[in-house]
């Protein structure tokens, strides 16, 4: 697998770790005290850390850091649109559109020159 395949791997599956981390007690903590919900996310940050740390360190060996924030913000609204449809029941808007379309604007600038380095 190449460093850029783990990379995403890694990425997506902190991301999936970060988007619960940062939203779901929304949904089943909303009941709770604040605390209650920091703790419970602080709990499943952990995760998204002990996986975005080293997809940082393998991505940043082919890409250059603007290139790396970028691609983690595609992978964010990869993960972030189904979550909110699917888990927090979520209308789906052409909105989410207009955002990935955004991003792949700034996509297409970050990778436009050559990687790390450059």
């Amino acid at each position: 697998m190449t460093p850029l395949v783990r990379t995403v791997v890694l990425l997506a599956c902190s991301n999936v770790f970060m988007t619960f981390a940062w939203y779901a007690h929304l949904r089943n903590l909303g009941a709770r005290a604040w605390y209650v919900a920091a703790l419970a996310s602080w709990g499943i940050a952990l995760f998204e850390y002990l996986l975005q740390v080293p997809a940082n360190r393998i991505g940043y060996t082919v890409l250059s850091l603007p290139q790396l924030k970028i691609l983690q913000e595609v992978i964010t609204l990869a993960v972030f649109v189904p979550f909110a449809v699917l888990y927090m029941k979520q209308p789906l808007k052409l909105d989410y559109l207009w955002a990935a379309l955004c991003i792949l604007g700034a996509v297409f600038f970050m990778f436009r020159s050559s990687p790390a380095g450059a």
